[in-house]
């Protein structure tokens, strides 16, 4: 069976009858008015799409069901004597996607029941009316007539008239719309027939195709939505809002979806069809002003409020057609909400009773709170982007276009906010990326050095961005034959993308009270334990406010920048490089102390320097030119030991190369003196009377034997440090034969770390600074691979590694604390698959951090924030 009756369907089965209809069948069984109606199910769109052809039982149920509506209503589809009966016809999937798929509004209308139509309305205009918005419609939806030539025709009739909507059109000039919209569907070599019964058949044919279409399919692929689930069709009794003063239509909310108050909210638009509100063509009034029009309608629509969001539970959006003296139902759904009414909304009905705190929490998604986290620009601005790039970190930011990290802090200082523009960050640009606001690149993906360090700032950015053409010596960018030059003002939205010519109106974050609410909620039921990613007291600090458990990652490469590179530059050319060593002790004590006061009593793992040494030393080819470019006779004793070292130091895949441990096994005095820092500021915090937790982290280790010579040659620092309270030293897990030999690393490591972006990089052969801007996007586009791996964990490939090496790790070593600190232990979805995997906690930036709380709660609640309408 393909067809349901409003009144037999199950309103709980959205799998079968779509989100739209189950609503229409509640809404019918508890007794709303609701236009009669019927839906053909998921399942008959899905034996469409795989056959290609309607099966021949579906319009023999589709048959019985008008006759039933017929039989139901007193009307007759076609009808030439008595009120004729039109239909909707409507999509529906099971998961809302609003505007996605196609609509057919007055089918059953032609040139035979216009007339009968007018006499039951007493109103020409309103049945010309009908008419032309029935072939305007049509001849898009089904006959995919290009409807650019219709809207002339209306705006050119508008014009000669001098009115500015079509509501002030005559009905002869409708009727005149009409024939000159049938003559272009001719002209396209079209048809629209009018025998009802094919008009509906065609238009349930294309409401069915519709779900194959563009949109539908990037609504999807953006919103993770099966393309197998296919969508139900409605088809529904037409009711009219455009009968006169005394009708009208409109959308409620049963509370304020922007601020979640428990308040009605909606517009109301008099002499009306629903499309006309949602189009915007004509102002709308409040519900307010519906109140003193009709305060009987008023009155009944505020009851039907009521009822809806107790049997639901939620806040529901309502669309509704007052048609003279009845008011009419005409679909509910749970309604889109900011993230701040989200959060409101979920504690007040916790606390009214109206749902438990479980549900409250899975009420909202964990990745909405970054809208509540970060600057957003204001609401209602339509200005067209200059361009769109990655995604890389969420928040606003306007500021002065910079193009070097030098100039963004002299820029800072003087008093303006500035943004970053590099064809690519890297670490010398800290310093500039601290100043800035925000960030733009060029070149670069989700995880690459621009957005790693702003998410760990709490900074917007905007990587990728393939079509501007940075030119930072000129200090300049192009996009197409638009060029801003450094001193311009931009703007960028790190959550979309999107790039902004000028500077445009940002909202400040407001984390509400009801969010530290629903977070301690989610402290009370999750399992898995949320740290942070920070490499200084201040981050850190603003991670503990946000409930950070610990550091889970303390990245010392990030310390060694700006003005202490010199430092770490004599070290590696062995330059005084005794005296160097000293004083890199003594600045990196300061950096643990900071880190460690601030996180008193909670862990704080600290990760020995990783990356490869060419890092710290300028780039070959600049100081090759710089030596070009030299007068004669100049000493160039020191620059040539630059070049000597950079020569030296160079790779062909440094990212593979002399890095992480083997930086520990090859040159043993830089971790020494990093690990003589740590115990130092260890025992500062105890003088000091505090609790320091600290852990020491030893990074891309391959091989058991690696572990323990560095093992052994930081315990003997800590041993010699004469502290006595427990250091636990133990290992990222980054590269997938640590993950294969667990069982052995765990044996000499007391924790593991999943280093799950390294660990993805190397388990797919891909760099994830390239891999994103050259082809992810279009295997995730072409379906080649469900997701940026990068963005969520790989379950079947690495996450594999991840099962097997904390399986065989606590088989090991049952003692053994196991936490994930790369970019996945931000992501919800990544959060999930680490709770049921059996890991200890997660770590990610500091300003994810709520959103680990709650995804954390998710996951120990066992299932996912239903994204479902009703």
């Amino acid at each position: 069976m393909y067809v349901f009756d409003f009144s037999t369907g199950d309103g709980t089965n959205k799998d079968l009858l779509g989100g739209k209809g189950a609503g229409l069948a509640t809404m019918t069984a508890i007794g709303l008015p609701v236009p009669p109606g019927f839906t053909l199910s998921t399942e008959a769109c899905r034996r469409y799409l795989a056959e290609g052809e309607v099966p021949a039982v579906l319009w023999d149920e589709v048959r019985a069901a008008r006759e039933r509506l017929e039989a139901a209503t007193g009307r007759r589809l076609g009808a030439t004597g008595g009120p004729p009966l039109l239909l909707s016809v409507r999509s529906g999937a099971k998961f809302s996607m609003p505007g996605m798929m196609d609509t057919v509004l007055n089918l059953g209308i032609n040139d035979e029941v216009v007339g009968p139509l007018a006499d039951w309305a007493g109103d020409e205009h309103f049945a010309w009316d009908a008419y032309r918005r029935f072939v305007q419609t049509y001849a898009k939806v089904v006959l995919r007539v290009d409807d650019r030539e219709f809207e002339r025709i209306l705006s050119d009739l508008r014009s000669a008239r001098g009115v500015d909507d079509d509501a002030s059109l005559t009905a002869d000039d409708l009727e005149q719309a009409t024939r000159r919209f049938q003559q272009v569907v001719a002209a396209a070599d079209k048809e629209i027939p009018d025998d009802p019964d094919e008009q509906l058949r065609a238009a349930i044919t294309a409401v069915f195709s519709s779900w194959t279409n563009r949109r539908a399919r990037d609504y999807r692929r953006l919103n993770r939505i099966d393309d197998d689930l296919g969508t139900a069709c409605n088809v529904q009794m037409m009711v009219f809002g455009d009968l006169g003063d005394d009708s009208g239509t409109g959308v409620c909310f049963t509370r304020d979806p922007a601020t979640g108050e428990a308040v009605s909210y909606g517009d109301y638009l008099p002499n009306a069809q629903g499309e006309d509100v949602v189009a915007g063509i004509r102002n709308t009034l409040r519900l307010e002003d519906l109140a003193e029009r009709h305060p009987e309608h008023h009155a009944h629509l505020v009851e039907v409020m009521g009822t809806l969001e107790r049997h639901y539970s939620d806040m529901c959006d309502i669309e509704f057609t007052i048609e003279r003296e009845t008011l009419w139902i005409l679909q509910t759904r749970v309604g889109k909400r900011t993230a701040q009414a989200a959060v409101r909304i979920a504690v007040e009905m916790a606390n009214e009773w109206m749902i438990d705190r479980a549900t409250a929490l899975l009420r909202v998604e964990p990745n909405s709170l970054d809208a509540m986290l970060h600057p957003r620009i204001a609401e209602g601005i339509d200005i067209e982007p200059l361009t769109v790039g990655l995604d890389a970190s969420p928040g606003a930011a306007s500021g002065v276009a910079v193009f070097s990290a030098d100039r963004a802090v002299e820029v800072k200082e003087s008093g303006s906010d500035v943004v970053l523009v590099r064809w690519e960050t890297n670490p010398d640009d800290i310093h500039g990326l601290a100043a800035a606001e925000g960030v733009l690149t060029s070149h670069g993906g989700k995880t690459s050095h621009a957005a790693v360090v702003a998410r760990g700032m709490g900074k917007a950015a905007v990587t990728g961005a393939a079509d501007i053409e940075v030119d930072e010596a000129a200090g300049r960018f192009s996009v197409g034959d638009v060029t801003v030059s450094a001193g311009d003002i931009i703007t960028i939205d790190g959550g979309t993308g999107r790039v902004f010519l000028g500077e445009l109106p940002l909202v400040d974050p407001e984390p509400s009270p009801e969010l530290e609410i629903l977070l301690g909620w989610a402290d009370e039921v999750r399992r898995l334990g949320v740290r942070a990613n920070a490499d200084d007291g201040p981050s850190a600090e603003v991670a503990r406010n946000w409930g950070a458990e610990g550091i889970g990652l303390a990245r010392t490469e990030h310390m060694f920048m700006g003005d202490r590179l010199p430092v770490v530059r004599s070290i590696i050319l062995s330059h005084e490089a005794e005296q160097a060593l000293d004083e890199l002790v003594k600045l990196q004590t300061d950096d643990f102390t900071e880190l460690l006061t601030a996180m008193d009593g909670l862990p704080v793992i600290v990760r020995l320097l990783d990356p490869p040494l060419h890092e710290f030393l300028p780039d070959r080819i600049d100081l090759l030119l710089r030596r070009r470019d030299m007068a004669a006779g100049s000493d160039t004793t020191e620059l040539d030991r630059m070049i000597d070292a950079v020569t030296r130091l160079d790779e062909t895949n440094p990212m593979m190369g002399l890095r992480g441990v083997r930086l520990g096994v090859i040159h043993p005095e830089l971790y020494q003196a990093q690990v003589r820092a740590a115990m130092e500021a260890v025992r500062r915090c105890i003088d000091a009377g505090g609790d320091p937790k600290l852990e020491l982290m030893i990074p891309l280790v391959s091989h058991k034997d690696e572990l323990t010579h560095v093992v052994e040659l930081v315990q003997e620092i800590i041993d010699a440090s004469g502290v006595r309270i427990p250091i636990p030293v133990g290992t990222m897990i980054e590269i997938p034969r640590a993950a294969l030999q667990a069982a052995e690393i765990a044996a000499h490591a007391d924790f593991f770390s999943f280093g799950t972006n390294d660990l993805t990089q190397m388990a797919y052969g891909i760099s994830r600074d390239d891999a994103e801007r050259a082809f992810l996007d279009q295997y995730v586009a072409d379906g080649i691979l469900p997701s940026n791996p990068f963005a969520h964990v790989d379950q079947t490939g690495v996450g594999r590694l991840v099962e097997l090496a904390t399986r065989e790790g606590k088989a090991s070593r049952p003692n053994l604390e196991i936490g994930v600190c790369g970019e996945h232990g931000g992501d919800p979805e990544s959060i999930a698959f680490f709770h049921r995997m059996g890991l200890d906690y997660v770590s990610c930036s500091p300003p994810r951090v709520p959103i680990a709380r709650l995804a954390a709660a998710h996951a120990a609640l066992g299932e996912s924030s239903d994204r479902s309408s009703i």
